[in-house]
């Protein structure tokens, strides 16, 4: 038997290569990979050697000769191939145990040149493995250094890599090789600026952790992040205490912190099931969680919280009387942490960059039965200038920063979406209803109900969409409700804007709306 070794990863190959050896298998290798095995007193051809052609053009070819994909492609099982390589004087290789040049690393670095990064593109290594690959029934292919015990144990004990180990093999070069090529093009397309959804879309990410379940326990779930550096999100965070993170908590905690980053005062927002729940703005981060968890004292209960300030003492104490499931924040005073990890079941996570904001062309993505639907993500809020009052009476300054943290806040309930707030505090959350009065009145209610009757006196309404009917306006004037905002649009626009004038609501079109399926 003969191995082609070529490596950029070196982790455990002069043990395997030398485990190799040990069972009478001959190596080939190639330019750092054979001089780290000559250095180790492993027994290597170098690929030259085998070709008869030297390496050439900075190493940029050495394996892409007849020689070795000859050796690789061809199927044992045919006479005609066999007689064919016998003719040309060619040996078959019965392994090839290749990983790429370190494309990922290259990009991932400060500063790094266009010119370095596409250098860093492997021609011969992806090649090598495809050839392998498509004759798996003769060649086992190792692409992950993880693979080499397994490849070991079979070869000690059969003599030979098992058919259903190869097949295995064959399935990880190809995942392997595609991960590769889209890493690929996902730069050159970011490299170009272009911001067009591509006729194609490959997409490619990295397994964080296998997770116990899914949304229920019966659906299989696993977590993985985006290749690239993407600071501020919560596949950036480092969790510091409590158990392994859920696939709500991570579906949920993303939520909060897309709403957090709309603030840049400090901010507390609490959510539940992917709606905020209570939300609060202050100059005073513990007054904000303060407004955050009076808005709602019961739905909080096994929430996510996240906050854009450091935890003091102080504020810890607070939240460590409420159970929660997930706390966010950009740092954590040394004896604010102490206290919160002597909840064990909290899981607290620290993310640094948790101000910024995702890249604007940044994909949102929905999976359909048969399909995917695509669209950048809403990174807009609205443009000031096209903000219209379209009422009798013309906001209070008051009544205009609330409807700007109230626009803020409804942009991330799910659509039908009503956010009320008075004085930086949401006081009501009506999400996901099936017509808008619905989410109105539930807004409404619940801020009656987790706050007191008064709650809604003088606050200000968001609402995510148009009014199709005066209804709501009906329903705010009769909670004590002095402002709305709302994109406008509607044919019946007019009805609710009589309704405002009647009642001496002032009402604002932001022309902009923010749906959240």
């Amino acid at each position: 038997m003969r191995a082609l070794i070529s490596v950029s990863d070196k982790t455990g190959i002069v043990e395997f290569a030398k485990e190799l050896v040990s069972l009478g298998i001959e190596i080939i290798s190639t330019g750092g990979t054979y001089s780290k095995l000559k250095s180790e007193g492993i027994p290597a051809i170098e690929i030259s050697e085998l070709t008869g052609f030297p390496e050439c053009l900075d190493g940029r070819v050495k394996t892409l000769h007849p020689i070795v994909h000859a050796g690789l492609l061809a199927m044992r099982s045919k006479p005609e191939h066999m007689k064919q390589l016998s003719d040309l004087n060619i040996e078959t290789i019965d392994m090839v145990v290749v990983n790429l040049y370190p494309f990922k690393a290259t990009i991932l670095k400060d500063g790094v040149t266009r010119d370095e990064a596409v250098e860093n593109i492997d021609i011969g290594g992806p090649t090598m493995l495809r050839s392998a690959a498509k004759n798996y029934q003769d060649v086992a292919v190792v692409v992950d250094p993880r693979d080499y015990e397994t490849v070991l144990n079979e070869l000690k004990s059969e003599k030979q890599v098992s058919l259903d180990t190869k097949f295995y093999l064959m399935q990880k070069v190809f995942m392997h090789t595609s991960n590769y090529d889209t890493m690929i093009a996902d730069y050159l397309k970011k490299e170009r600026n272009d911001h067009e959804l591509p006729e194609t879309l490959t997409m490619t990410f990295e397994k964080v952790q296998d997770m116990r379940y899914g949304e229920n326990p019966h659906q299989k779930a696993a977590f993985y992040r985006e290749i690239g550096k993407k600071v501020g999100s919560i596949a950036d965070a480092v969790q510091l205490n409590g158990k392994e993170l859920s696939f709500n908590n991570i579906n949920d905690t993303n939520g909060a912190l897309e709403l957090l980053k709309e603030f840049t005062e400090p901010t507390v927002v609490a959510c539940k099931h992917g709606n905020p729940c209570g939300v609060g703005s202050d100059d005073n981060i513990v007054v904000a969680w303060d407004k955050a968890f009076d808005a709602d004292k019961v739905s909080i209960y096994g929430g996510i919280v996240t906050v854009n300030r450091e935890v003091t003492l102080e504020l810890a104490e607070k939240m460590k009387s409420v159970f929660l499931e997930v706390l966010v924040a950009p740092s954590y005073q040394k004896e604010a942490l102490e206290l919160l990890q002597t909840k064990k079941n909290l899981r607290v996570l620290e993310l640094r960059d948790i101000e910024v904001p995702q890249d604007k062309n940044a994909y949102d993505l929905k999976k359909v039965n048969g399909g995917l639907i695509v669209q950048t993500i809403d990174s807009e809020l609205m443009n000031e200038e096209d903000l219209k009052v379209v009422t009798d009476r013309t906001p209070s300054e008051k009544e205009m920063e609330d409807m700007r943290f109230a626009w803020r806040v409804v942009k991330f309930v799910k659509s039908n979406g009503i956010a009320l707030a008075k004085d930086k505090q949401t006081v009501g959350i009506g999400p996901g209803q099936v017509n808008r009065v619905w989410s109105t009145k539930q807004s409404i209610e619940h801020a009656a109900e987790l706050i007191d009757e008064n709650a809604t006196k003088g606050a200000v309404l968001a609402s995510d969409a148009f009014f199709p009917f005066d209804d709501c306006v009906e329903a705010a004037h009769q909670a004590g409700i002095t402002a709305i905002i709302q994109p406008g649009g509607s044919i019946r626009d007019e009805d609710s804007i009589k309704k405002c004038n009647e009642y001496g609501i002032a009402m604002v079109f932001t022309g902009m709306r923010h749906f959240k399926h």
